[in-house]
C-alpha cells in the first residue's frame, strides 16, 4: 500500500499543471536578458565551424519537437498530470538552455555581424517559446492563439539552417536588407510626392471649372481646409534634392554591398564588421529624413536630418575606401558618390539658408 501511495503523494507536492506552465514562462523570460548581452564563452579549444552549425541546427530541431509536444498535450482535455507537466517543462527548459549554450560557444573572432544574426535567431526562439507557454496556460484547450504561437516557434527554428555561415555572408545579408529598406523608403517618398502633385493639379482644374463660384475654398471638393495637410511651393522645391540624396544613399549601399561581394575576405572579420556597423546607420537616417518632409514641413529639421545622413554616408564611404574591399582606393565610384552627396547637401543648404538666419 505504501508503494501505491507514493505517486499520489508525489503529485500532491507538485503545483497544478497550469501553475507549472506559468512558472516555466517566467523562467524562459528570465533567460532573455542574458542572451541579449551575453558574451562568448572563453575556451582554449579551436573553433570547429561545421560542429557548431550542426549543434545549432540540432538544438533548434529539439526546441521545435518540444514545442510540438507541449502544444499537443495542452491543447486537449484532460490536461497532463502534475508529474507529466513537470517532465514536459523540464524538456522545454533543457532544450532552450541547450540552444543558448550553443550560441554562447560562437567566438567573437568569427565576426560580430555573424554573432548578431545567431543571437537574433536564438532570441526569436526563446521569446517565441516563452510566448507559447504563456498562451498555453492562459488558454490551455484548443484555441487559435495556440496554433499561432506554436507556428512562431516552429518558423523561428526553421530559420536557423538559413543563417549565413560566415561573417562575409552575414555582412552581405545585412547590407542587402539595408538596401531593401532604403529602396522602400525612397519609393514611399516618391509615391507621396506623386500623390500630392496630381492633387494640386486637380485643384487647379476645379478652380478653372468653378471660376464663377465665389464660395469659400472649403466648399470646393478636395480642397484642403488646413495648410498643414499639403506642401507649399517652397516645400516641393526642397523635396527635390532630398529625393536625390536618398537616391544617392541607395547607390552608396549598393556599391558597398557589391564591393563586399566581389572583394570581401572571410578572414577580414573586423573590417567587414566596421563596414556593416556604419552602413547599418544609413537606413534609420533615411527614415528620419523621409518623415521630416511630410507636411507641415520644418525646413530647419529637414536640413539637420540631411546633414546627419550626409555625415553617415561619407563615413561609410571612407571606411569602405580604407578597407580591403576597395583594392584600389582611387577607384572612381567613391569620389563620384561623395560629390553627388555634397551637391545635394549644398542645394539643401541654399534652400534652407533663410531658416538658419532667422
Amino acid at each position: 500500500m505504501a508503494s501505491a501511495a507514493t505517486p499520489a503523494a508525489a503529485d500532491s507536492t507538485l503545483p497544478p499543471p497550469l501553475e507549472q506552465l506559468r512558472h516555466l514562462a517566467g523562467e524562459l523570460r528570465f533567460l532573455l536578458p542574458g542572451v541579449r548581452v551575453g558574451e562568448a564563452r572563453e575556451t582554449t579549444k579551436e573553433f570547429d565551424r561545421e560542429t557548431f552549425w550542426r549543434r545549432l541546427c540540432e538544438a533548434a530541431m529539439a526546441v521545435s519537437r518540444t514545442a510540438t509536444t507541449l502544444t499537443e498535450v495542452f491543447s486537449r482535455l484532460p490536461l497532463p498530470s502534475p508529474q507529466e507537466t513537470q517532465k514536459f517543462s523540464e524538456q522545454v527548459h533543457a532544450a532552450i538552455k541547450a540552444i543558448i549554450a550553443v550560441y554562447y560557444s560562437l567566438p567573437k573572432d568569427q565576426g560580430i555581424t555573424l554573432r548578431k544574426l545567431v543571437r537574433s535567431a536564438t532570441l526569436d526562439i526563446v521569446d517565441g517559446m516563452a510566448q507559447l507557454v504563456e498562451v498555453l496556460y492562459i488558454t490551455p484547450t484548443q484555441s487559435p492563439e495556440n496554433l499561432i504561437s506554436y507556428n512562431s516557434v516552429w518558423e523561428a527554428c526553421q530559420q536557423v539552417p538559413r543563417i549565413p555561415r560566415d561573417n562575409k555572408a552575414a555582412a552581405l545579408s545585412v547590407l542587402t536588407k539595408s538596401v531593401d529598406l532604403v529602396k522602400d523608403a525612397h519609393e514611399e517618398m516618391e509615391q507621396a510626392v506623386e500623390e500630392c502633385d496630381p492633387y494640386c493639379g486637380l485643384l487647379s482644374d476645379i478652380e478653372e471649372d468653378n471660376s464663377d463660384n465665389h464660395g469659400d475654398e472649403e466648399d470646393i471638393l478636395g480642397w484642403p481646409s488646413n495648410q498643414d495637410s499639403y506642401w507649399s511651393e517652397e516645400d516641393q522645391e526642397l523635396i527635390i534634392p532630398c529625393l536625390a540624396l536618398v537616391r544617392a544613399s541607395k547607390a552608396c549601399l549598393k556599391k558597398i554591398r557589391l564591393s563586399v561581394a566581389e572583394n570581401g575576405k572571410k578572414d577580414q572579420v573586423a573590417q567587414l564588421d566596421d563596414i556593416v556597423d556604419i552602413s547599418d546607420e544609413i537606413s534609420p537616417s533615411v527614415d528620419d529624413l523621409a518623415l521630416s518632409i511630410y507636411p507641415p514641413v520644418c525646413h530647419l529639421t529637414v536640413r539637420i536630418n540631411c546633414a546627419k545622413l550626409v555625415s553617415v554616408l561619407k563615413k561609410a564611404l571612407e571606411i569602405t575606401k580604407a578597407s580591403h574591399v576597395t583594392p584600389q582606393p582611387e577607384d572612381s565610384w567613391i569620389p563620384l558618390l561623395i560629390n553627388a552627396v555634397d551637391h545635394c547637401m549644398n542645394r539643401i543648404k541654399e534652400l534652407t539658408q533663410h531658416e538658419v538666419e532667422l
